[in-house]
This record gives C-alpha cells, sequence and structure tokens, in this order.
C-alpha cells in the first residue's frame, strides 16, 4: 500500500485526476470505478478539465459505479446512478451507454446484484476503482463486519451512516435503509484501487486502515492485501499515523515514471 500526503483536497484531486489521464492515455477504453460525495468532487473537476483543454481524450472511457439505493424511484436526484450522470459522465462528454451500474429499483434485487458482478468480469474488469471511506472505516457500503471476500450484494445502512448522508436529502427519514454495493471481494478485483481520504474527521479510519490490522470491523484494511493500493490524504486525515514522516520521505523519493 502507498500512502500519499497532500496539502489539501485540490492538490489531491488533482493528483488523482492525472493517474486516472495516464491511465486513459495507456488504454482508451479503461473501465474507471467511481465513487460518490462530496469527497472526490475535485478529482472529477480536474479530470474534466483536463479534457476540456485536451490534455487526454476520455470519449471511450467506460464509468462503473461502486453501490446504489435501494428503492429511490428512477431519475431521483440522488439515486447513485443520477449523480455520476451528473457529476462525473456529462462533464467528461459521455453518453449514458458508457455507464454500468446496479439496478436498485429491480423487483429481484439479489439477481441484479449478481447480474452487475458479471457484467464487470465482462466487460474485463475494473480498471482503476476510486473509493471514499466513511468515519466507520467503510469503503462503498461495506459497515464494519462485511466479509472481506463478499460480492456484490445488499447491505442494510448503520445510522452513522446515514445520519452522514442526510446532508444530500431533505431530511434523514428520506435516506434509505438498504443499498446495493459492490462486495470487498469485488472491489479487490480491481487492478487498481485508489481512496481519497480528507478532513480531520477521517483521521482515525485512516490510520486503521493503514497502520491497523486487516479486520472485518474496518473494512478498508482489507487495502492491506491488494498489490496495487494508494491512499491520498490531506494533512487533515493523516494527522493521526504514526509513520506519516515515512510515507512522506518514500513518496518525495518515488520515480516519477513509477506514477500513483
Amino acid at each position: 500500500m502507498e500512502v500519499v500526503i497532500v496539502p489539501d483536497a485540490k492538490e489531491g484531486g488533482e493528483l488523482i485526476a492525472e493517474a486516472m489521464a495516464a491511465l486513459l492515455r495507456r488504454k482508451p477504453d479503461a473501465l474507471l470505478g467511481v465513487a460518490t460525495g462530496s469527497t472526490p468532487l475535485p478529482i472529477y473537476e480536474a479530470l474534466a478539465n483536463k479534457v476540456a483543454a485536451g490534455a487526454v481524450d476520455a470519449s471511450r472511457a467506460r464509468i462503473c459505479q461502486l453501490d446504489e439505493y435501494v428503492g429511490l424511484p428512477t431519475g431521483h436526484p440522488e439515486s447513485y446512478r443520477s449523480v455520476v450522470l451528473r457529476e462525473v459522465v456529462a462533464p467528461l462528454g459521455l453518453g449514458a451507454d458508457s455507464f454500468m451500474g446496479p439496478d436498485g429499483a429491480a423487483e429481484d434485487l439479489q439477481a441484479a446484484c449478481d447480474a452487475y458482478d458479471r457484467a464487470l468480469a465482462e466487460a474485463g474488469g475494473v480498471d482503476l476503482q476510486l473509493l471514499g471511506i466513511g468515519t466507520d472505516g467503510h469503503i462503498g457500503f461495506n459497515e464494519p463486519c462485511s466479509s472481506l471476500a463478499s460480492r456484490t450484494r445488499i447491505k442494510t445502512l448503520t445510522q452513522r451512516t446515514r445520519e452522514d448522508n442526510a446532508r444530500f436529502f431533505d431530511s434523514l427519514d428520506e435516506v434509505p435503509h438498504h443499498v446495493i454495493t459492490q462486495g470487498i471481494g469485488t472491489i479487490l478485483e480491481a487492478r487498481h484501487l485508489v481512496l481519497l481520504a480528507t478532513g480531520e474527521g477521517k483521521a482515525d479510519a485512516v490510520a486503521q486502515t493503514v497502520e491497523g490490522p486487516v479486520s472485518a470491523l474496518v473494512p478498508a484494511s482489507a487495502l492491506q492485501l491488494h498489490p496495487h493500493a494508494t491512499v491520498v490524504v490531506d494533512e487533515a486525515a493523516a494527522s493521526k499515523l504514526k509513520l506519516a514522516d515515512y510515507f512522506r520521505a518514500t513518496y518525495a523519493a518515488k520515480p516519477e515514471w513509477q506514477g500513483l
């Protein structure tokens, strides 16, 4: 696992966007896994700016979803499909046909989960998967004590997660109780995992993820098992890392040709 400490969220977004752009230059039809929420917005803004400036061609890129609420009406502005189309797909100049996601409104939800896992595999697998991290260490919506071998499935959100997400809705009552999420086992199949965390509120979760034991109690700690996982954190989110100085030194000495 590589840990990169940046001054702020904007620089973290620029760093990750350049890694995504470099991937698209090598593989124009790369499958990019995206996350929702406020944390990755600087990434998407920076990548869209690169596309607009002609620094990278994203016209053949494919986008896939990490998770989706269960039960929101099709087209609801806070469904993750709507969010990804609005915040990622449209700014990159892509069409809806470049997008893959699970069906949170399906009559048979388990069949929808299984179908999404198959679709990712048939697409050749995810080349780069962006991740955020919850204050309790969850990735996707794999809440604490999720199986580290889990596949795409239905999960019940904790009260804490619903409260964290209530800012996107008019009230807590509107936040769904259930989601479809890629499982940890599914996430670990991506070729490159990139987690971005910003703010002091994520510092405990980051420290447990990076320096703690691999444990289902901290789902993000499963990134320690991946051959190419990158954790990008701002100074506030890095504030509880015991090895912060070491992480700074190793990144400063990293050969430029290695990329992110």
